[in-house]
């Protein structure tokens, strides 16, 4: 089982470096975000699209579910190019399945990527899909403990958003307590409060966006394709994400 494992994650590992090089060869920047069902991904992209649209940010998405075009077509609304990925069975996304969606998308050169996976904070940590970031959203009706139960999600994440910040007054969560395990697993790991419904941290969350699209751009210029692989970990020198402690203040 190991060796078959073991075998699977090394041709995903490939297919994600292929599509690493195509999308930088085209300068879109892909982000990858992850989260249980119901933590608000699907939410929080609708309102970060609107945002940059409205300031002439090129985007696209790839919508990863079992079942249903349900999430798709929510983003088709705001006016962004998406594609619908089915995964049946499968509790994951893999780089075989983005790759072929790519083939569909119509993205414009320079394009911000979002790809949304399936709901799930286990099956989608060990699948590198050639994306640049990843960022796993936690919403505070989740327990606080959520980073010490499912560890490889927050260990292999660029930045946690803790979302539904909203709601935080009416729920049994604590903020410091949650922060304090991700970052047992992931010492550099970046986070950030945010409210879809309300606006509250949508700013930091966009100022982030820009930062680490606008970093990678000039750190990949001249770069051979294989020296371009961008690791699951905050890199040096980056700016901080605002922690969800100074967003609830």
């Amino acid at each position: 089982m190991v060796q078959v494992e073991r075998a699977i994650l090394s041709k995903n590992d490939a297919l994600a470096r292929e599509n690493r090089g195509w999308l930088r060869r085209r300068g879109v920047w892909a982000l990858n975000l992850v989260s249980s069902p119901g933590a608000g991904k699907t939410t929080l992209l609708v309102e970060t699209l609107k945002h940059l649209q409205a300031q002439d940010v090129p985007v696209a998405v790839i919508e990863g579910d079992q079942e249903t075009a349900n999430d798709a077509e929510r983003i088709r609304q705001t006016g962004a190019p998406a594609v619908q990925v089915n995964t049946g069975k499968g509790c994951h996304l893999d780089a075989h399945m983005v790759g072929h969606a790519l083939e569909r998308l119509e993205m414009p050169a320079g394009a911000l990527l979002f790809i949304e996976n399936v709901g799930n904070l286990v099956c989608p940590a060990a699948f590198d899909l050639g994306e640049a970031r990843r960022v796993v959203i936690l919403s505070v009706t989740e327990g606080d403990d959520k980073p010490q139960k499912y560890p490889d999600m927050f260990a292999g994440a660029d930045l946690m958003i803790i979302s539904k910040m909203d709601l935080l007054e009416h729920v049994d969560f604590d903020v410091a307590r949650c922060i304090a395990l991700a970052r047992q697993v992931n010492p550099g790991l970046q986070v950030m409060g945010l409210s879809a419904r309300n606006g509250h941290g949508m700013e930091q969350w966009l100022a982030w966006l820009q930062a680490q699209r606008s970093a990678w751009l000039l750190d990949g210029a001249g770069l051979p394709e294989d020296a371009l692989r961008v690791e699951h970990s905050p890199q040096h020198g980056e700016p901080s994400a605002t922690t969800a402690q100074q967003a609830a203040e």
